[in-house]
């Protein structure tokens, strides 16, 4: 079935087109999400919320904008990065084991993998540096800008500007 026509049935309530883009699209999901929530069973549960509100919000998609995947995926990043904010979400990392810190330590230089999983890793590994790392902060680890500019030691304005940029860059390089 062709792309197009799945998201529209999608958007007209097919349970059909709802189960094949769940089994397109949920790998890639729940690794952007995971990797935000760094817990496998929350970013389960986060992926399934998000079908969800696409479910149920899918008439405000709108092809001309953009692609159906990186719609869904802006949501469960979002989604992802809220759920992190919760107050349920920081008590439970308070009693933490040692072992989630050195999953942390190990996969921390493991963004190339991590890119990979949704196919994005050759435009990105085409940008700059400061491109590299605004979007590891902003995209891969899930932090705000504020948090980013405070990380980086960058004002910011720049990080703003900066991210405005990158993503315009990534944008060429992607649609080539």
């Amino acid at each position: 079935m062709e792309l197009d026509q799945l998201v529209t049935d999608f958007q007209n309530k097919d349970q059909r087109a709802f189960d094949k883009l769940y089994h397109m699209y949920s790998d890639s999901m729940h690794g952007i999400i995971y990797n935000i929530v760094r817990d496998h069973e929350i970013a389960e549960e986060v992926m399934q919320d998000v079908f969800i509100k696409a479910w149920h919000k899918s008439d405000s998609y709108n092809a001309s904008k953009g692609r159906f995947f990186t719609w869904i995926l802006n949501i469960a990043r979002n989604a992802a990065i809220d759920k992190t904010r919760s107050k349920a979400y920081k008590n439970s990392g308070k009693n933490l084991n040692a072992e989630f810190f050195v999953d942390i330590l190990e996969s921390s230089d493991n963004l190339n993998n991590r890119m990979d999983a949704i196919g994005i890793k050759k435009y990105v590994k085409a940008l700059g540096e400061k491109c590299k790392k605004i979007i590891e902060y902003l995209y891969f680890k899930g932090y705000t800008q504020k948090e980013t500019s405070e990380e980086l030691d960058i004002p910011i304005g720049t990080i703003k500007t900066r991210n405005r940029n990158c993503i315009k860059d990534l944008r060429v390089l992607v649609l080539e």
